[in-house]
């Protein structure tokens, strides 16, 4: 099993350069950043890791086509790999729903948006000219006018069927935005589906665990710290999902409503109990060295910790690394 690190970048600049090498000295290898408008601004946070870091990888955790061209996420990930000296991922999906419409964008055909982008963005990479027309997207001889010296592995966010079959159909990897052992489960189903389908080999996919996790000895600080989140994941998991674990969708709708008005903090004091135990990982570092070992044995290859870590963050990182890393 191999580990990594989501940042959300409402820190300060310097603060998150502090924790990256934290996290670097640590042993995790890879460092994935969120992608909402309302935060910094990824690319040029994700440059400012790269300056500050040598070994760990970095990559966005995960942007969308929806805010910019996938033309564009291509030269910029080019040429943060060339700041970084090769070490740069890139994660992307449809986005999410309630960000977009704050700002009028419609969600249209997420599926195909993500393999036409995935292709733009890979084909790019490999210094090649792109003539294509899509459902959603069309490139007229569009190049770039430099190649990345090394192959940037793209990975595909999601948690629904189709997104996680065309993650095993054209992806390196699949970020299962997910927590439970039992959703995990179904997600890595869907994505083999997608591997068989295109004939390719489970063994050279990196599966991996995008947790939201809490980690503190204070059980009630540590869920209270992870509310916030899983009110963002409680919003968009599937229905499958709701039924699973016994939330009532009028709860999730309830939750829905508040967010699209922003009202976060209320939407916050609708997150039940029952909905972090089910989207979340929080409590002491034995919780969570627990709910690895019951990944690895569902097939996961890698487990991210994800937003918010902790109630404080370094100690969390501290924490987690001295559990589970060598």
């Amino acid at each position: 099993m191999k580990f990594g690190v989501e940042f959300v970048p409402y820190l300060k600049l310097d603060v998150l350069v502090r924790l990256a090498k934290l996290v670097e000295r640590s042993g995790f290898e890879q460092i994935w950043v969120c992608d909402h408008y309302h935060n910094r601004h990824v690319y040029p946070v994700l440059a400012q890791l790269a300056l500050g870091t040598r070994r760990v990888r970095l990559g966005p955790g995960v942007t969308n086509p929806y805010l910019v061209h996938p033309t564009v996420t291509a030269a910029a990930i080019a040429t943060l790999n060339e700041i970084s000296r090769g070490r740069m991922l890139l994660g992307i999906s449809a986005g999410d729903p309630f960000f977009l419409a704050t700002v009028g964008v419609e969600r249209r055909k997420p599926v195909a948006a993500v393999r036409e982008a995935t292709h733009i963005i890979r084909e790019l990479l490999a210094g090649n000219r792109v003539s294509f027309t899509g459902e959603l997207f069309s490139c007229r001889g569009a190049r770039l006018r430099f190649k990345p010296v090394d192959k940037i592995p793209i990975y595909i966010g999601g948690r629904r069927r189709r997104m996680l079959e065309i993650a095993g159909s054209v992806a390196d990897g699949a970020l299962i935005n997910a927590s439970h052992p039992d959703d995990i489960q179904e997600s890595i189903g869907y994505i083999k589906r997608g591997l068989q389908a295109s004939g390719r080999r489970p063994e050279a996919f990196d599966f991996v665990a995008y947790l939201a996790a809490s980690i503190g000895r204070d059980v009630r600080k540590a869920r209270e710290a992870a509310r916030g989140v899983v009110a963002f994941v409680t919003s968009s998991v599937p229905r499958t999902s709701l039924e699973r674990h016994g939330i009532e969708l009028e709860e999730v709708k309830s939750i829905r409503r508040l967010l699209t008005v922003g009202e976060l903090k209320k939407a916050r004091a609708v997150v039940s109990e029952r909905m972090i135990d089910a989207f979340s990982v929080c409590g002491p570092v034995e919780e969570l060295v627990a709910r690895v070992e019951e990944l690895k044995r569902l097939g996961v290859t890698r487990t991210v910790i994800g937003s918010p870590m902790g109630p404080e963050p370094a100690r969390a990182v501290r924490s987690i690394a001295k559990a589970l890393l060598p």
